[in-house]
């Protein structure tokens, strides 16, 4: 059955549980836990959660999967995984990519907006 990207997305979001910037916040700086901004690399300029670690959706499974020699250490099964993007989008659709490379506990915190206008400490 065809899918449209609405339809994927519809799914993403069903998929992986959102997390409110207060949880989200009181998070922060845990060392079991990982912030990842998956937006492209021009949007970072804009700022990124304070310590968020940033992969480009496009390379989130190359980046997760240890057998890669794209592999970025910090990003491992054992960690808290909390995504974000621009719109909540790019962020839900990388967060069920986790899921399915056996990553369990991943959230989306959506948009970046929202954690900058809810007071979360950006750099």
């Amino acid at each position: 059955m065809k899918k449209t990207a609405a339809d994927m997305l519809a799914a993403a979001r069903a998929a992986v549980p959102n997390i409110s910037v207060e949880d989200a916040k009181k998070l922060l700086g845990r060392p079991d836990v990982l912030f990842l901004d998956v937006r492209d690399g021009t949007e970072v300029a804009l700022g990124k959660v304070k310590g968020a670690l940033h992969t480009q959706r496009g390379l989130i499974e190359f980046k997760a999967d240890p057998a890669s020699p794209y592999h970025v250490k910090e990003i491992t099964p054992e960690k808290t995984l909390i995504t974000y993007c621009a719109s909540g989008g790019r962020s839900a659709l990388a967060g069920q990519t986790l899921q399915e490379m056996g990553y369990t506990k991943v959230f989306n915190l959506g948009k970046f907006q929202d954690w900058k206008d809810g007071g979360g400490e950006v750099e």
